[in-house]
C-alpha cells in the first residue's frame, strides 16, 4: 500500500506549479515617480552584446526594429518577403519632426541599454536582457524617433537629456517612469530628483504598466 501510495504521489510532487499572472498596476505619474526604487548606478561591465537584439520574437519575418517601424507608422509603409519597407510616414515626438522614410529613423530603447544595465539589468539573466531589448508589449519601451535625436541623447537618463521639443517633456517623463517600473529599474539621485521636478509641471494623470519581470 504504501509504494503504491508513493507512486501516486510521484508525479504531483514533479509537476510544476502554473507561472502566476503578470501584475498591473494602475497609479498616478506622481506616485510611479515617488516610488521608483532609488540605488546609486552600478557601471561596470556594460557592452551593448549584453543585450540581444534585434531579434524576431514572433518568427514572422519581421525583427523588432522593424515591427516598431510599423507599428508606429502614420501612414503604413510597404514590406516585401524580407521586411524591408518603403513608403510610409512616421513622426517622431521628441523632436516633432515627420519622416517619410524609415531610413533616417532609429528605434530607440527609451531607458537606453546602457541605464538599464546600470539600474539592474546588470544582475539579470540573458534571456531577461533580450526580452527587454526587444519588448514591443509595452509600446513605451521602443520608439521610432529621428536619427538625430537619438544620437543626441545617447545613454543619457532625464537628469542629463530632455526631448528637443519641451512639449514632449510630460510624455517622455511618463512614459521613462512607465518602462522603469515595468521592469523593476531603479532610479539613482539625479535622475529622480530630474523625474520628480519635470513631474510636477505635468498633469496628475493615471499610470499603468504591467510587470514583466
Amino acid at each position: 500500500m504504501k509504494t503504491a501510495a508513493l507512486l501516486f504521489l510521484l508525479p504531483l510532487l514533479f509537476t510544476s506549479s502554473p507561472a502566476a499572472p503578470p501584475v498591473t498596476v494602475t497609479t498616478t505619474l506622481h506616485a510611479a515617480v515617488a516610488a521608483l526604487p532609488k540605488a546609486a548606478d552600478t557601471p561596470a561591465g556594460y557592452t551593448a552584446a549584453e543585450f540581444t537584439h534585434w531579434t524576431d520574437e514572433d518568427q514572422d519575418g519581421c525583427n523588432t526594429r522593424s515591427e516598431v517601424l510599423l507599428e508606429e507608422a502614420t501612414t503604413p509603409p510597404a514590406a516585401d518577403p524580407r521586411c524591408v519597407l518603403t513608403g510610409g510616414a512616421w513622426h517622431s515626438y521628441y523632436d516633432k519632426k515627420d519622416h517619410t522614410t524609415a531610413t533616417s529613423l532609429a528605434v530607440d530603447h527609451l531607458v537606453p541599454l546602457a541605464d538599464a544595465w546600470r539600474s539592474g539589468a546588470a544582475a539579470w539573466s540573458p534571456d531577461e536582457r533580450r526580452r527587454f531589448a526587444n519588448d514591443t508589449e509595452d509600446p513605451r519601451t521602443l520608439a521610432a524617433i529621428t536619427s538625430a535625436e537619438d544620437r543626441l541623447k545617447g545613454d543619457r537618463d532625464p537628469a542629463h537629456w530632455e526631448p528637443s521639443d519641451d512639449g514632449a517633456d510630460c510624455r517622455y517623463v511618463a512614459e521613462w517612469t512607465a518602462v522603469k517600473s515595468r521592469w523593476r529599474l531603479t532610479a539613482d539621485a539625479a535622475e529622480h530628483k530630474a523625474l520628480t521636478t519635470m513631474a510636477a509641471e505635468c498633469p496628475e494623470e493615471p499610470l499603468t504598466y504591467t510587470h514583466a519581470r
